[in-house]
């Protein structure tokens, strides 16, 4: 990830490649106004840029900036103090996003509160990410090097840099296994990953292989993986520290590849489901990045880890399975296969004992129906969802409140069994999470769908094609919310 730092260089002594300055729009007849030397709101001006969000522009440096060219980039209002965090991070992930192959920029944001300048930051380093681990030619490296202008003096300042580095690094990391094809990452591989993530915090790492799953009466897990001649894996992280005062159980869905088993999906776009592990990416780096951070938060983290492929020992429409708690649950399709892995682990985290438990999933095509490819959905107790709600709109990132219409539960009744793994098609996003509820008892609860915004087949903002990282900074803000 690219390194960043702070300096007291003036805009026009800095010598990076690339200087990043934002652009605000015109307010009544003024044009748009860069912020920084006054030559260049006219050049932008008469290149026809009007600030708007997402504008990028990069042209060469005039006559008394040092550096060798400039990148202009719309913030989409017309004064900064109406700039939210989450524009300003777009605007100038944006900017490094069109910076791969360059070796370094500088960014200013002159009149930035420290909060803006943070967030300015984090979508620097966000937007400065690619994936190339597996390019043999014509790859262009993400920008290496970011210089944020600012007093060299203001502490809190570094700090915000600081952590925007620790939080970029944790939804990178998720990016770069949900990245990974699947072939090089399944459950065994995650596993190790996973336990390679942590190996310098103070982090308890626990795997169950497909033996003891099968002891511990783990058939969701179990059930899931028996398809693939890679089994299944359980990994705990247990994040302990000695001053919290609050406890929090993450689990996250870590399907490394989802073929749909014998209830096999549509070729087209199948691909795209060695994305089915997000959850799990996502509740790893957040904890990741709690320990690393220092929060004052007790936390435990799920990843439930399967492959979910048509073997000769797959499991069939119309078995039935024995979850870990002992309910039954009869599989009519074997593509609604997260919810049965997560119910297992959701069992485990509510034994735990903890104060709030989230799960978090790629769970259903019918939460991308309802909210499209950018929002993601959250459903559970009433002050889960508002936790998450709470902290998302902090983080910027984008959710919605989905229900729990009480006329749905009848759906999933078995005939042979206690449950069934699925109920109708119609609200298809609400029984999954119908169905997870009947695993948590009376704990707080949030259950996050975010098979939309979790994988983007076009760039926008800080985030290019493929894994988005969308969901780990809400999570970690949870997490903070509660050590706070």
């Amino acid at each position: 990830m690219a390194d960043i730092s702070l300096t007291s260089t003036s805009v026009e002594d800095v010598t990076a490649d690339v200087l990043i300055l934002p652009v605000l729009t015109g307010h009544g007849d003024a044009g748009p106004r860069v912020l920084g030397p006054e030559s260049l709101t006219a050049v932008a001006g008469a290149i026809g840029l009007r600030g708007t969000l997402d504008e990028v522009r990069r042209i060469p440096a005039p006559a008394g900036l040092a550096a060798a060219s400039v990148v202009l980039t719309g913030l989409g209002a017309s004064a900064l103090a109406d700039v939210p965090a989450e524009d300003l991070r777009r605007a100038v992930g944006a900017a490094t996003r069109a910076l791969a192959g360059s070796g370094s920029a500088a960014l200013a944001v002159p009149g930035a509160s420290d909060e803006q300048l943070a967030a300015a930051a984090e979508g620097a380093l966000l937007g400065a990410y690619a994936f190339t681990a597996h390019k043999t030619a014509d790859a262009r490296s993400a920008l290496e090097r970011v210089e944020v202008l600012g007093a060299q003096d203001a502490s809190t300042v570094q700090g915000a840099l600081d952590r925007a580095w620790i939080v970029a690094d944790a939804v990178n990391l998720t990016r770069d296994l949900v990245n990974t094809p699947p072939n090089l990452l399944f459950p065994e591989e995650f596993a190790r990953r996973a336990a390679a993530a942590v190996a310098d915090l103070p982090v308890e790492v626990t795997v169950l292989d497909e033996h003891q799953l099968d002891e511990g009466g783990y058939g969701g897990i179990v059930g899931v993986g028996q398809g693939s001649v890679r089994p299944p894996r359980l990994v705990r992280l247990d994040y302990r520290p000695a001053d919290a005062s609050q406890h929090v159980a993450l689990v996250g869905k870590g399907i490394t590849f989802d073929s749909g088993g014998i209830s096999l999906k549509p070729a087209a776009g199948m691909d795209e489901m060695t994305s089915d592990m997000t959850g799990a990416a996502t509740v790893l780096s957040a904890t990741v990045a709690a320990a690393a951070l220092g929060l004052p938060v007790h936390v435990t983290t799920y990843l439930a880890l399967a492959e979910n492929l048509p073997g000769g020992g797959a499991q069939r429409p119309g078995d039935v399975v024995t979850m870990r708690n002992g309910t039954t649950v009869e599989v009519l399709n074997t593509d609604a296969e997260g919810r049965m892995v997560m119910a297992d682990a959701l069992v485990d985290a509510v034994a735990d004992a903890p104060d709030l438990v989230m799960d978090v999933a790629t769970l259903t095509g019918a939460a991308v129906v309802a909210l499209g490819k950018r929002t993601a959905a959250v459903m559970g107790t009433e002050q889960g969802r508002r936790t998450v709600l709470d902290a998302s709109e902090a983080a910027g990132e984008p959710f919605w409140p989905l229900p729990f219409p009480s006329e749905l539960r009848a759906d999933l009744d078995g005939l042979v069994a206690d449950l069934r793994n699925v109920g109708d098609r119609a609200g298809g996003a609400l029984t999954a999470g119908i169905f997870l509820r009947e695993f948590v008892g009376e704990t707080e609860w949030a259950h996050l769908d975010i098979a939309g915004p979790a994988y983007a087949s076009s760039p926008l903002g800080y985030m290019g094609k493929g894994a988005t990282g969308m969901s780990v900074r809400t999570v970690l803000q949870v997490l903070a919310d509660r050590a706070a």
